[in-house]
């Protein structure tokens, strides 16, 4: 009787070491997922950060690289359309995107505020050292 006990605690024992083993390496597997996963994101966002930069350069853009302005925030590119010529013809919001990115929440704010036409033109003049 007593050994029957001895064999099931050391069977217990033997399962949990076992079971403890398992989850280590589940757990290492998991973790080298993770990185692997946030490594290939950054590297994604940061393609996306310099095609944002290039693409005024680029044949498919359609406008002169000159008249393109970068803000990367919460658009890319604001784009005076016939600046670099003398004569402005439009102002364009243009919002680049690399593969199958969707807009985010702010993004899509702007855009709709610019398709309900709610903008706007505002002047400050600062006086400083005037008495």
């Amino acid at each position: 009787m007593a050994s029957s006990r001895v064999e099931l605690l050391l069977g217990i024992v033997i399962g949990l070491f076992v079971a403890w083993l398992y989850f280590l390496i589940w757990k290492l597997r998991y973790t080298r997922a993770i990185r692997e996963n946030a490594v290939q994101r950054s590297l994604a966002v940061t393609a996306g950060k310099v095609h944002e930069q290039l693409v005024p350069y680029l044949p498919e853009f359609g406008f002169n690289p000159k008249d393109a302005r970068f803000l990367g925030s919460p658009v890319d590119l604001v784009i005076f359309d016939g600046l670099a010529a003398g004569q402005v013809r439009r102002v364009v919001f243009l919002e680049v995107k690399t593969g199958g990115a969707a807009l985010t929440t702010r993004e899509r704010q702007v855009r709709d505020v610019i398709d309900a036409r709610e903008v706007v033109w505002a002047e400050l003049r600062l006086n400083r050292g005037a008495t």
